[in-house]
């Protein structure tokens, strides 16, 4: 098992071309491919509820199997489990999910795993060196397609290759200076899932951590459905951290609420603020 420790990024519309405009990475190669995902579980969704994820991915003519476990994280910076291996064919390796621990994957479990959606995307990947960390950035463009409908994916992906995690947030703070980006806690899997329901749920808020999580997680919900309503709730979730929160926090979030009143609201003065506000709380929230 390896451990993956990112920082995930939404970007606006116009992010992608700004990135690559970007004076950090402009000068530095890209590496192209193309990926299409198959995500499974039972059709209950156990994989779902346990917080995992099980695909096959398919890219430059390999087929890997990969199987993530819960995140642990907040404001777009997870740390999760993870295995990885190719498989000959189109199917699924049963024997060796077998071998692996997470208690979701008994018998009664493998025995009943099907496909339930699909992601279709291009990757460019660029390695930087930044405050003294290795860094792999990750740039996603493509949809998620699920019971004939689909979202947009345009996501930053920021994962350490090396050194410490802190470099992550003082690169996706240098970013949000010029780009229209935000934090995000939801996976692809989870957006798969939301999709395929066609339904999002909100956690609960209480500490101002997880106030900050239901915000995000209402911003992911507002890019993949189009309904305002999700916009007022992050503006509510916002204030209610506003309210357990106290000093430069308290004046952060209550801010950021009230960029949100703009419909407009997701520029780079919004995206360094939220980048700021998320660096400063402690990642410490379950992750779908």
């Amino acid at each position: 098992m390896s451990q993956e420790i990112e920082l995930k990024l939404a970007l606006g519309q116009e992010g992608p071309k700004a990135l690559r405009c970007h004076p950090l990475l402009a000068a530095q190669p890209a590496q192209a491919s193309h990926l299409g995902n198959t995500y499974f579980d039972t059709p209950e969704g156990a994989l779902e509820r346990a917080r995992m994820a099980l695909r096959l991915r398919r890219v430059n003519g390999r087929v890997l199997q990969t199987v993530k476990t819960r995140g642990e994280g907040g404001g777009g910076l997870s740390t999760r489990g993870e295995w990885e291996w190719e498989v000959s064919g189109s199917g699924l390796d049963l024997e060796g999910l077998k071998g692996l621990p997470p208690a979701a994957l008994g018998q009664d479990v493998l025995e009943r795993l099907v496909p339930r959606f699909t992601t279709d995307f291009h990757r460019e990947t660029r390695m930087i060196d930044h405050a003294g960390a290795r860094i792999e950035v990750a740039l996603d463009e493509g949809e998620i397609l699920a019971d004939n409908r689909r979202v947009a994916i345009r996501e930053l992906e920021l994962e350490l290759k090396a050194g410490e995690p802190e470099a992550l947030w003082s690169l996706a703070e240098t970013l949000a200076e010029s780009l229209p980006l935000r934090p995000a806690d939801t996976s692809k899997a989870a957006r798969g899932s939301a999709l395929l329901a066609d339904a999002w749920q909100l956690p609960k808020g209480g500490t101002p951590s997880a106030w900050l999580h239901r915000a995000i997680v209402a911003l992911d919900a507002l890019a993949d459905t189009g309904d305002e309503t999700w916009r007022r709730e992050a503006g509510k979730a916002l204030q209610q951290l506003a309210e357990a929160s106290g000093g430069d926090t308290a004046k952060a979030a209550s801010g950021l609420a009230a960029l949100l009143s703009n419909s407009a609201w997701l520029t780079p003065a919004f995206s360094l603020a939220m980048v700021r506000l998320a660096r400063r709380l402690p990642a410490d929230r379950d992750l779908a």
